[in-house]
């Protein structure tokens, strides 16, 4: 839905959202809730801050409504600083290019504020809930008066008999069904009145809303299936407040903040409406997001008409919605399409890029093409040069890429590194074991955090269980040797990787369990200093009930969180032992900036940086690979390790000549090249795929449930990989034909059913990928 020839005043009625339009140096909008592209995540909160604060100063009692998660840390920061230096300096220039130099500092305490949405059942003291969120970020970090503030507490909704959630509604499970059918017993009579209590809250709640004139301030993100609060795919656009269940995308995401899909798939939520958000016809409404992933939900959200399938749509009916967005969240908009085809000169990568979407869109194979398909499209009719030539150039390009993929280097030093455990095997596995089947080479892997959140409390009660039955029954015999807890602890632990492996070889799943127990013993007489077996089981033991005590999802103490990083890097040195790779070629670096925390600090140098450096300097490695993914939503995991990472070639470079450093940068289930970025493609076949599979099921132990689960798959991470190279291959084949590869002359093209792509780069190239990521990132 377009609207054409408006004025930036008509559009924009925001002294703030005019300038930053103005900087964005884009075309006016034509879609019908506007929307503004920033140039990075800092000045996405900056925006959202400095709009914020300006309707403030115009509504000083208004009610607002604020998001949670890790997109508004920026938001929040910005907000904070504006307030605390609004008489400094420092805070000149903002005001002065906004018009706020005229204005008193804003006063949020007279804000009424509407908390959004709530998991339910929930307490408010976990840490993981929203309402302690809102408590600590908005009523404590804004000081607003919480007097004026509607909030969702989940211990203050009554429910039948005065009784609380956690009797009421065990282990957190409610059933809706309860709504529409009898019960079977007291037990669900009791439940079905307290569904019932609910949903009159709900309504009450929804009713204190419209008493207050409604919302008149919305910021909120957008969910992978266009969410907003927690209204899902397919939500009335006339819904209210409401207790509900949510779909599959949204419990996948959830998994993280309630300690796993176990959690989170069995958890309701209450969320404010549709409805609620826009009854105020002069609300202000904006939607922020950061990142490619977000790209394809941002298009369907701003270019479709208002439908339930995508919700935030409903934001067309208020004339001050607005979406903030980044560059990589705006990309695929058809604006942002048009702008890259149409600026700066034409290069190769726009000739394959649009040829290759061409034959996808289609579903035409590259060699049936012809002049007229090219000139109907509005992409590639923009090709220079006679039509016919420019298809079979892409051609002979990606076939050229092909071959780079089939090569064996030899004589080479290998460094793979990845953010988390499992990154590596998911992005480049086939590629690794050709290198690995070269004698003449040396790997090394390394991951650079510990990777202690994708471990469950239940997977690590489960196996110190195991761990105190096996040394009940003295089947863990190594704590017998007489320097065993002062050294010993210490030494063969290769022998526990080989029993480990003989026995998933031997089908043996109890000896299997036997070689994990090994590791977990001798992981806690490291972390807890044991000095002998009955110290050892009041240590386990005292974990356990820990562990037992806590809430799903809560942060762990510093021991269990290394506890279960060793965990993740037992199960790495499992992976690359299945081809011959030693302990001692498996480093893990625990990068201290990865704390588990909502909101984590950037990598420092002495912190992060020179670890890197030390195992570049150890290894001296001739090619080194790393996740190169594109801008993500904010600065994560994978971009903060990119940019430690590049800062240690940085330094290295200053004491080394690195003309010869080959860099790989590869993804994997998060995010994928098109096959015109990447300058390799490496044929992948069904033994590979079984290889990374079975190596996956067999000894990631900790994941193979998937309780962390991308929301584009409802399982294993091998699984998703595997279907992401399948169709890759499926793409390249629209360009190439079928023919191409399963009558090529060399039996690796052949036998392939899935294609990997990646990037490979020279260190000034790499340098520069890392810079310009930085900017969207870091400003």
């Amino acid at each position: 839905m377009k609207k054409k020839g408006r004025s930036i005043h008509e559009i924009f009625n925001s002294i703030v959202e005019r300038r930053f339009f103005e900087e964005s140096g884009r075309a006016l909008p034509e879609t019908a809730v506007p929307y503004i592209v920033v140039e990075n995540f800092p000045k996405l909160g900056l925006i959202t801050a400095c709009r914020f604060l300006e309707w403030v100063m115009e509504n000083p009692e208004g009610v607002v409504s604020l998001p949670t998660g890790k997109t508004p840390e920026y938001f929040i920061k910005w907000t904070q600083w504006i307030l605390n230096n609004w008489n400094s300096k420092k805070c000149e220039e903002i005001k002065e290019k906004f018009e706020f130099t005229a204005m008193e500092k804003p006063d949020l305490h007279g804000l009424h504020f509407v908390q959004i949405d709530e998991f339910y059942p929930i307490s408010p003291e976990q840490t993981n809930s929203f309402y302690h969120y809102v408590k600590k970020y908005y009523i404590d970090g804004f000081n607003l008066d919480e007097s004026k503030s509607l909030l969702i507490n989940c211990n203050k909704i009554e429910l039948a008999n005065g009784d609380g959630f956690d009797r009421v509604f065990p282990r957190g499970m409610v059933d809706l069904s309860l709504r529409y059918r009898e019960p079977a017993s007291y037990f669900e009579e009791v439940q079905q009145q307290s569904i019932f209590m609910i949903d009159q809250w709900c309504s009450d709640y929804e009713t204190h809303i419209r008493e207050l004139g409604g919302i008149g301030f919305f910021l909120g993100g957008i969910g992978p299936d266009g969410h907003i609060a927690f209204n899902i795919r397919g939500s009335d656009l006339h819904s209210t407040t409401r207790l509900t269940d949510t779909n599959f995308e949204t419990k996948a995401v959830a998994a993280g903040d309630l300690g796993g899909i176990e959690v989170s798939s069995k958890r309701l939520v209450i969320t404010i409406g549709l409805e609620t958000i826009v009854h105020n016809p002069d609300a202000v409404a904006i939607i922020f997001a950061a990142g490619e992933a977000k790209s394809g939900i941002i298009r369907k959200s701003l270019e479709s008409e208002m439908s339930n399938l995508y919700p935030a749509t409903i934001l067309q009916t208020l004339k001050n919605s607005r979406f903030y967005l980044t560059g990589g969240a705006a990309s695929a908009l058809t604006e942002s399409m048009d702008a890259y085809y149409k600026n700066n000169s034409w290069t190769s990568e726009k000739t394959d890029r649009s040829i290759i979407d061409l034959c996808v869109q289609k579903q035409i194979y590259g060699h049936r093409l012809t002049s007229k398909d090219l000139n109907s499209d509005p992409y590639a009719s923009m090709i220079p040069g006679p039509p016919m030539d420019q298809i079979q150039a892409v051609i002979d390009r990606s076939i050229q890429k092909i071959k780079r993929g089939l090569e064996r280097p030899k004589k080479q030093r290998f460094l793979h590194t990845g953010p988390h455990h499992d990154d590596i095997s998911l992005g480049i596995l086939p590629y690794i074991t050709q290198q690995l089947r070269e004698f003449s080479n040396e790997a090394h892997f390394a991951v650079l955090t510990s990777g202690f959140t994708a471990v469950t409390n239940a997977f690590v009660i489960d196996s110190l269980k195991k761990t105190l039955h096996l040394l009940s029954t003295g089947q863990i015999q190594m704590i017998k040797y007489p320097d065993f807890f002062s050294s010993g602890y210490r030494l063969k632990t290769d022998k526990d990787i080989y029993h480990f492996l003989t026995n998933v070889a031997a089908e043996n799943p109890s000896e299997r369990e036997r070689g994990l127990c090994h590791r977990l013993v001798r992981a806690m007489v490291l972390i807890y200093g044991v000095g002998d077996c009955e110290d050892l089981v009041l240590q386990i033991k005292n974990v356990i009930e820990i562990l037992e005590a806590s809430y799903d999802g809560e942060k762990n103490p510093p021991e269990i969180q290394k506890l279960k990083g060793m965990i993740r890097e037992f199960e790495e040195e499992l992976v690359w032992a299945h081809f011959g790779v030693q302990v001692k070629n498996v480093h893990h670096l625990r990068l201290g900036f990865y704390t588990g925390d909502i909101f984590t600090d950037l990598p420092e140098k002495d912190r992060d940086v020179q670890p890197i450096v030390e195992l570049f300097r150890e290894i001296d490695p001739t090619c080194i690979s790393l996740t190169l993914d594109p801008e993500g939503s904010g600065p994560d995991t994978h971009y903060k390790v990119l940019q430690a990472t590049a800062e240690a070639v940085k330094q290295w470079s200053l004491e080394k000549d690195l003309s010869e450093l080959r860099i790989i940068g590869y993804r994997n289930v998060w995010y994928q090249f098109h096959p015109a970025e990447a300058n390799v493609i490496v044929p992948v076949s069904l033994s590979d795929m079984s290889v990374m599979e079975e190596s996956f099921s067999n000894c990631y132990l900790s994941q193979v449930n998937a309780s962390f689960p991308s929301y584009r798959h409802n399982g294993k991470f091998s699984t998703l990989a595997r279907r992401i190279w399948v169709q890759q291959l499926k793409d390249l084949q629209l360009l190439l034909g079928k023919n191409f590869f399963y009558q090529h002359e060399i039996a690796k093209v052949r036998s392939s059913h899935g294609l990997i792509f990646f990037k490979e780069m020279n260190v000034a190239e790499f340098l520069q990928t890392a810079r310009d990521l930085e900017k969207v990132i870091d400003g």
